[in-house]
């Protein structure tokens, strides 16, 4: 049987004179219709073989014109795509962190239509630096002397220890040896860097002692790790920033701090404890300190890099500098976003994840009851709202939680599996957490303008 259905699919060509196939090459290129013909009868040759009960379409009728220009589209279709975050984590690492403000999307529409000013001075008329756009908001944002940018934290970490330590010993507590995203441990970062990396203390107590006596003639930076990703609690201790940057430099040697989140404002008014902003850092004195971009910042991935003008000079000279560079996209982006920090409170309205963090409990509360209103006109499923948790995510913030209202949906004809995949199809798709058998939506991390979009989902299971 298998024989004769495969010997029974037509070739290309033949498939091409059909006037209805014939017609799609007036919408689309020829090329785009002969490869998704192409993919298309591939896909029927493995059902044939892999699948008994798969029924052959009939090639010749008209309808196979549909079946070929959903492909098309479906070729055409981008992948990365705008997707609808309800889940409650802010800084959601699998779908993008930091969604931008709508400076920095009018930047980045100014930056690609056209030609810039990337690297081109126009007051001299001279060449410029790609740095210069950002350096003046990064010095008078943090009070730093000095600032440079690369394309991620983790290459801030890489190119300003290459430039401090290497061939040299780095001093770090054996309790900030982490783990980032995807499997990435410091100690294999700070090994590539060319340092000679040396453990202090233990997992749970590293006292400065404990770093004054491991420091040699060869020593040459302390580094400080971010532990944003986790919590060590309960029997603990570890020796403040300012300690170690006293120690350091009594001895003659850089002290670097790796921050990470890098918050510019002070979130304690939110309720969000444990994240030091980067002017506090500045201010006790450390030669750099390194901090991502699209974390609690609110801008692109980017790696800064703040700290004494010799220490930025000199990572300025660093060869694996150009090779780290940021895009003039993420450029316009970031000068954007931090060109709103001059002014806190500006700050809080206009960037996103700063909006959402401040956001009150009653105004969430509110928002979703006016979405559960709407939703309950469904049929096919219930809808009731509850107390929930909102999380700030992406390794930043850990042990914090922002009270939230979160509506719970439950379905006597439709399993949450069965929800989540239709919302998950839905163009955008709808991304919520699946809880006690309900699927969860929380509305801190929905914008005002998307919320027609889950209601739009949810009537697809209908």
């Amino acid at each position: 049987m298998n024989n004769q259905q495969l010997r029974a699919i037509p070739n290309t060509q033949l498939l091409l004179e059909q006037k209805a196939i014939c017609s799609l090459c007036d919408q689309y290129s020829r090329d785009e219709v002969v490869s998704s013909l192409r993919s298309y009868l591939e896909f029927v040759r493995k059902q044939i073989l892999t699948n008994p009960d798969y029924v052959v379409p009939d090639f010749f009728d008209d309808t196979f014109a549909t079946v070929i220009e959903n492909e098309i589209s479906g070729a055409r279709e981008r992948s990365l795509k705008l997707v609808v975050n309800a889940t409650g984590i802010i800084l959601h690492t699998n779908l993008g962190r930091a969604p931008m403000p709508l400076e920095a999307i009018d930047a980045v529409r100014e930056a690609a239509l056209g030609y810039s000013n990337l690297e081109f001075n126009l007051a001299s008329g001279k060449r410029g630096s790609r740095y210069m756009h950002i350096e003046g908001l990064l010095k008078k944002i943090t009070g730093a002397e000095a600032a440079v940018v690369v394309n991620n934290c983790a290459a801030a970490v890489l190119v300003s220890l290459n430039t401090l330590s290497k061939g040299k010993e780095l001093l770090v507590s054996r309790g900030e040896l982490i783990e980032i995203g995807g499997g990435f441990r410091m100690p294999d970062v700070i090994t590539a860097t060319g340092a000679i990396m040396k453990e202090v203390g233990t997992t749970n107590k590293t006292r400065i002692a404990d770093f004054e006596n491991a420091i040699t003639e060869d020593t040459k930076v302390i580094l400080r790790n971010h532990c944003s990703n986790f919590k060590v609690v309960g029997f603990t201790e570890s020796p403040t920033l300012k300690e170690l940057v006293d120690l350091a430099h009594s001895k003659g040697l850089y002290m670097v701090d790796d921050l990470g989140s890098g918050s510019l404002i002070d979130l304690t008014q939110f309720g969000v404890t444990g994240e030091r902003t980067v002017q506090q850092i500045v201010r006790d004195g450390v030669d750099a300190v390194m901090f991502s971009g699209d974390k609690l910042l609110g801008g692109p991935q980017a790696g800064i890099i703040v700290g004494k003008a010799e220490v930025i000079a000199a990572i300025k000279k660093n060869p694996l500098l150009r090779a780290m560079r940021i895009d003039k996209i993420s450029l316009a982006v970031l000068e954007a976003t931090l060109g709103l920090y001059l002014f806190p409170e500006l700050a809080i309205d206009r960037v996103p994840i700063l909006r959402m963090i401040s956001e009150e409990k009653s105004s969430v509360k509110k928002r979703a009851n006016a979405l559960l209103k709407q939703l309950n006109k469904q049929d096919s499923i219930e809808a009731y709202i509850e107390d929930g948790t909102s999380f700030i995510g992406g390794g930043s913030a850990p042990m914090n939680e922002l009270a939230t209202s979160v509506i719970k949906i439950e379905s006597k004809v439709f399993s949450v599996d069965k929800i989540a995949r239709v919302l998950r199809k839905h163009r955008p798709a709808v991304i919520g957490r699946i809880s006690d058998n309900a699927f969860v939506i929380d509305l801190r991390t929905v914008m005002p303008e998307q919320t027609g979009f889950i209601v739009s989902a949810l009537t697809d299971l209908d």
